[in-house]
C-alpha cells in the first residue's frame, strides 16, 4: 500500500467480520459528522461498479487467486473513479471494507500473504483504518438473528479464524505505517462506537498541516 499522497480530504476505512456492525457504523458516522459540517461520502468494497458487482456476486464461481485479483482490480478502479476524486474534492470518504478485509478473506481462501501484498501494493493507504471486532459469540448471535448471508465468506463456522486474521491484519497495516484504530464493539453500544470513531477522525484530520474542515462550525452545543 502506498501512503505518500496527501489529498485535501480524509480517507477512512472500516473493516471487520460480517455481523460486527460496519454498515451501521458507517451510517451513524455519516449522521454524526454531518453535525460538524463534514462533507462525507459513503462507499463500499467490492464497489457498486461492474467489476465490483462481479466480485460481489461471483464468490460461488471465483475463488483463490482469481477472486483476489478480481477484488484488487475493482479496488484500483474504485480508487480511480470514486475514491481519489472525492478526496481531491476535500471530502471525508468512509469505505465499508478495504485492504484489511482482503488480508483476511483472501487468506482464508488459501491465497498466500505475499501474493495479496503484491496485488494490493499500489492501493492508497487510508488516513485511518478502523477495524471493528467483537467476541465470537456476539457475532454468531447477530448473524443468526439477521438470518441472511452475503456469500460463502459470511458464515459463523470460521468466525474465530477470521477474528485472528483481523488481529494479524491490524498488525500488518501498523507495520506499514497505517494509523489503525481497533474497537471491540462488544464493549460499546453502537452510538458509543460511532462517537469514538468520529472523535478519532476529527482529531486526526484537524492535526494535519492544512486541515480542510473547521470542526467548530456547526458543532452541536
Amino acid at each position: 500500500m502506498t501512503g505518500d499522497h496527501r489529498w485535501p480530504g480524509f480517507f477512512v476505512t472500516l473493516d471487520g467480520p460480517g455481523g460486527v456492525g460496519k454498515s451501521t457504523a458507517v451510517a451513524g458516522l455519516t449522521a454524526e459528522l454531518a453535525e460538524y459540517c463534514v462533507p462525507v461520502q459513503q462507499t463500499t468494497e467490492p464497489s457498486r461498479g461492474s467489476i465490483g458487482e462481479l466480485a460481489r456476486h461471483g464468490t460461488h464461481e471465483f475463488s483463490g487467486q482469481a477472486l483476489a485479483c478480481l477484488v484488487a482490480a475493482d479496488r484500483y478502479h474504485h480508487l480511480d473513479t470514486e475514491l481519489r476524486p472525492a478526496l481531491r474534492a476535500g471530502r471525508l470518504v468512509l469505505c465499508d471494507r478495504y485492504v484489511a478485509t482482503s488480508l483476511v478473506l483472501q487468506r482464508r481462501d488459501g491465497v498466500p500473504l505475499d501474493f495479496i501484498d503484491a496485488i494490493n501494493r499500489d492501493a492508497d493507504a487510508p488516513d485511518l483504518a478502523v477495524i471493528l471486532t467483537a467476541p465470537a459469540a456476539t457475532i454468531r448471535a447477530r448473524l443468526q438473528a439477521r438470518g441472511v448471508s452475503s456469500g460463502r465468506f459470511e458464515d459463523d463456522d470460521r468466525i474465530d479464524v477470521d477474528l485472528g486474521y483481523y488481529v494479524d491484519a491490524g498488525k500488518i497495516l501498523r507495520g506499514r505505517g497505517v494509523d489503525v484504530l481497533t474497537i471491540d464493539v462488544g464493549q460499546h453500544r453502537p452510538c458509543d462506537t460511532v462517537r469514538v470513531i468520529s472523535a478519532a477522525i476529527r482529531a486526526r484530520w484537524a492535526s494535519l498541516a492544512e486541515p480542510s474542515i473547521d470542526y467548530q462550525q456547526g458543532a452541536p452545543a
